[in-house]
């Protein structure tokens, strides 16, 4: 059984990452890429899955860990009966350029005394479907394994392991004072081994990287320490070649546990990605929004008839969802998915999502681009091709399609942006066109999407369920936060979706969802609470609510996207894009009240 998702620590190189649970194994990596298949998949089964184990032999050390600074360096401190090792474990920045390699490094330090260490390498390529040839290369003061299977090979460097079964075990001593250093290298089975790094080099380089990025960050003055690190976690799903920024760096960890509500999020969703950007702007990151909006153009050129809600890492668009028959799935829960067929579904909220975030990328000082407004032009005309059609909505709802409320208010929000495009920014455009379609779009939203005897907006057009999206129409600017409707839609929301004091996306019992099983509450969710109730003058229940939430986080800062409230347990894919940005608007939102209330 894998450790619980909470109790996992992350790595990565901004192309992809591995997994460690507290015990030191790796038990999720796929190189080269977030999407590409794993090659240690103990995470969703169990060690013959795959996994990569270091740790000291003796069974009783207790450790405790930290990221070095404001970077993904793990540092692990192993105190034991014969002494204290030190080890630190990354995934050094600009290695495996252009995908043609994927290092990790595991350093190992003496501290005191002297300690045994012992390794358990499994490796399983294609989803653990593929055992390796392996092979032994190298010298005996150089050992190297070598693992090949079809289109992927490994190396290893690093103390000499020994064939037992299907696993390579081995020990090492360390001293005090000395180091040892273990080098994981993927790279494509057709090339030549790759050349060893340099340690030394690979672990400066990284920290200056990472450091220099967040240095460039603005904090506002409300939970920056959680903010930082969210903010870093939005950089490190951010493919630093495509600009692609990916919704999890897991696929099928389960909402339901031992239920079937699995999903990949190795992809690119439009909703998330946009949202991510806008987070990112708000404290100053023009660089990655300029890189983001390239991918976009590039993800979306052609007939904007066949805009997706989600593509590749490199903007692919064929995400074939299939069952990964060899990975038993985390805690049993099956099926385990790659791939994920909502990219086929018609979620007409993705049009106000892009409008809006390519609106804030044009008034935060960045360099125009040519191509960006005849996108958005392009994108506008499509989405008044779907005024009238049913969607999906924003959680992906696997039932019958529905007129969602909050699909239409973000229909709004893509002709808002555009009126404002022609009327404050110079852009070219049918602009009386925009403005009445903003105008017929806002009627209908009061007509059909708001109950009067709620005093509530509703789920959808003819039902009257609660749903959290509604929680976005004052982010967007539909209606103000403190507005009559939107405060009776906060109290419908807290009489029928709050579990244990946070809120779930949507009652999962109605007919609606069309998936069996339950679901947590839904971490972002609960964030955009918390900035609801900043924006609306109550700032108290906004702190008290931030800090319940930032209590699920784990030691290291990591949230999934849902949280057990009454276990404090983790659920869902990790560490999870929605979770962090949603974070980061909560504290924003705070700290604009705070500002308020001192002035």
């Amino acid at each position: 059984m894998p450790a619980p998702i909470e109790e996992y620590a992350i790595i990565g190189d901004c192309r992809t990452t591995a997994l460690l649970d507290r015990e030191g194994s790796i038990d999720w990596y796929c190189p080269p890429r977030f999407d590409s298949a794993s090659v240690f998949g103990a995470l969703l089964g169990g060690p013959d899955q795959g996994r990569w184990l270091l740790r000291p032999d003796d069974p009783d050390a207790l450790s405790t860990r930290r990221y070095d600074g404001d970077t993904f360096t793990l540092v692990t401190t192993w105190t034991c009966i014969d002494g204290e090792v030190e080890v630190i474990e990354l995934m050094p920045i600009g290695s495996g350029a252009h995908d043609a390699r994927s290092d990790v490094i595991r350093r190992v330090r003496g501290i005191r005394g002297a300690v045994t260490m012992r390794q358990d390498l499994r490796v399983r390529f294609g989803y653990a479907a593929t055992l390796p040839w392996m092979r032994q290369l190298g010298t005996h003061e150089a050992p190297a394994l070598v693992a090949v299977a079809g289109p992927d090979a490994l190396v290893l460097r690093g103390p000499h392991l020994i064939a037992r079964g299907r696993s390579h075990r081995g020990t090492f001593t360390v001293d005090a004072g000395e180091s040892v250093d273990l080098r994981l290298t993927w790279f494509p089975s057709h090339l030549d081994l790759p050349e060893p790094l340099d340690v030394d080099e690979a672990i400066e380089a990284t920290r200056t990287w990472w450091t220099d990025w967040i240095a460039g960050a603005a904090m506002l003055g409300a939970y920056d320490d959680a903010v930082r690190r969210s903010l870093l976690v939005l950089r490190l799903l951010t493919h630093e070649d495509t600009g692609g920024i990916v919704a999890a760096a897991t696929t099928s960890l389960p909402e339901d546990f031992g239920g079937s509500r699995n999903w990949d999020y190795r992809y690119v969703w439009l909703r998330d990605a946009s949202l991510t950007l806008q987070a990112l702007l708000r404290h100053g990151l023009v660089a990655e929004a300029e890189h983001w909006r390239g991918w976009l153009v590039r993800a979306v050129a052609g007939d904007p008839a066949d805009v997706q809600i989600m593509y590749g890492v490199a903007g692919e668009r064929r995400l074939p969802e299939w069952e990964a028959g060899d990975l038993p799935g985390y805690g049993g829960a099956a099926p385990v998915r790659i791939g994920n067929a909502a990219s086929e579904q018609f979620q007409a909220d993705v049009f106000g999502e892009v409008l809006i975030a390519l609106d804030a990328v044009r008034h935060d000082g960045s360099n125009d681009d040519p191509f960006s407004w005849p996108l958005q032009r392009a994108l506008l005309g499509e989405a008044e091709r779907h005024l009238d059609r049913p969607d999906s909505g924003i959680w992906e709802i696997r039932g019958a399609e529905q007129y969602f409320t909050h699909s239409r208010v973000m229909l709004w929000a893509a002709f808002d942006r555009a009126v404002s495009a022609v009327e404050l920014d110079g852009r070219d455009g049918p602009v009386e066109l925009w403005r009445d379609i903003r105008e017929t779009l806002a009627e209908r939203i009061e007509l059909a999407g708001f109950d009067a005897g709620l005093g509530s907006y509703v789920q959808a057009e003819g039902i009257a369920e609660p749903d959290a999206a509604l929680l976005q129409l004052p982010q967007v600017g539909y209606v103000a936060a403190d507005d009559p409707r939107m405060l009776g839609t906060v109290a419908h929301l807290e009489r029928t979706l709050m579990r244990d004091g946070l809120l779930r996306r949507y009652r999962t019992e109605t007919d609606v969802d069309g998936v069996e099983g339950d679901e947590n509450p839904f971490v972002a969710c609960s964030f955009w609470l918390v900035e609801q109730y900043a924006r609306s003058g109550r700032l108290d229940d906004a702190d008290r609510l931030m800090r319940r939430l930032l209590g699920y986080a784990n030691d290291l800062g990591l949230l999934a996207e849902q949280v057990d409230p009454s276990s404090g347990r983790q659920a869902g894919n990790t560490p999870q894009a929605l979770s962090h940005l949603a974070l980061v608007r909560a504290a924003d939102a705070i700290a604009d009240a705070r500002r308020r209330r001192t002035t």
